[in-house]
């Protein structure tokens, strides 16, 4: 009987802690799998977090201006019929600052210095074109988005040059946002952008003002 007692267990244990190794072998791997950041990796030295810290630095400049235009906007145009337009583009655009917001805290990332300015000059450059009319409204958003999605896009190259499967998480969220801004610059063509008188000196002479704005809040 001792011996019939011994076997089973000596087969229980030969069958059981193979397969409890084998769980723990998967746990394991499932455990150093997982990613332990959400968007952005850990830099792996000086160099890369400079470059990361200058790309999350920027965007939410970018995305903060952008929420003070719309708000100018809306402070001129908000009871007129293209307020809804405007309120439904200035939500997505909250959208973009709170998640960069939560980005720049998880890295520790500080927002550029220029900030107030920025405030500022949003909101005065928002509410400025729409008392121009709903259509200098929208080639100022025509502009501004054009620039941001621009920027965006450079910031996708730069990217998948250096390692697309390391900033696959970083791409999803700049390329999302990419798509909005340039859906919100076609919004802008679509209602009569092009039809203020001087549009073409109008939108450069913003786009000139994007490309001061960029480059001044990757460095400050």
């Amino acid at each position: 009987m001792q011996r019939t007692a011994y076997r089973v267990l000596n087969d229980w244990t030969n069958m059981v802690v193979p397969l409890i190794a084998r769980r723990s072998s998967k746990s394991r791997a499932s455990l150093w799998s997982t990613r332990n950041y959400s968007v952005v990796p850990p830099p792996r030295d000086r160099t890369e977090k400079e470059m990361l810290d200058r790309i999350l630095r920027v965007d939410h400049a970018g995305e903060y201006g952008a929420n003070r235009i719309y708000a100018g906007q809306m402070a001129v145009l908000g009871r007129s019929r293209t307020g809804a337009l405007i309120q439904e583009m200035w939500d997505q655009e909250k959208k973009h600052l709170a998640k960069f917001n939560e980005i720049l805290a998880e890295n520790r990332v500080r927002p550029t210095a220029l900030l107030p300015l920025w405030n500022v000059a949003g909101y005065l450059l928002g509410a400025s074109t729409a008392m121009l009319g709903k259509e200098a409204a929208m080639a100022c958003t025509v502009a501004v988005e054009e620039s941001i999605s621009e920027h965006y896009n450079s910031q996708i190259r730069t990217l998948m040059e250096k390692d697309p499967d390391r900033y696959t998480e970083l791409l999803k969220v700049i390329k999302e946002f990419r798509d909005d801004e340039m859906e919100h610059h076609d919004v802008g063509l679509e209602h009569d952008a092009e039809s203020v008188p001087g549009y073409w000196l109008l939108k450069n002479a913003i786009q000139l003002g994007c490309k001061v704005a960029i480059f001044a809040s990757e460095r400050v």
